[in-house]
């Protein structure tokens, strides 16, 4: 599994974001909080939560940002996996060995 598994879309209603500039923040600024996992380019504030835009297709629901990533436990698993086989493997090469007159 790679990066490529996790899909983007509103979890209420499967909108999926199409690359415009649909989230406007608090300063004004307006972009794609996609691109950025909705933190502001201008003030840098992270937002929490996205609201689907109506205007472009959507719902017009508000839910939590990070529900809009499918395919994120899959990929932490993995990503977990990888790391204790890395760890198991660094493990087994390293030998340990006392002097004679230690124990």
């Amino acid at each position: 599994m790679t990066s490529d598994s996790v899909e983007i879309y509103c979890p209420c209603c499967h909108w999926e974001p199409d690359g415009r500039a649909h989230w406007q923040c608090t300063c004004g600024y307006v972009w794609n909080s996609f691109e950025t996992a909705a933190v502001c380019p201008k003030c840098q504030y992270r937002w929490k939560i996205s609201q689907c835009p109506a205007a472009a297709g959507g719902c017009g629901a508000v839910s939590p940002h990070v529900d809009w990533y499918h395919g994120l436990d899959d990929l932490v698993e993995e990503l977990v996996e990888e790391t204790q086989h890395a760890e198991a493997a660094t493990h087994a090469h390293v030998a340990v060995s006392c002097a004679a007159n230690e124990s």
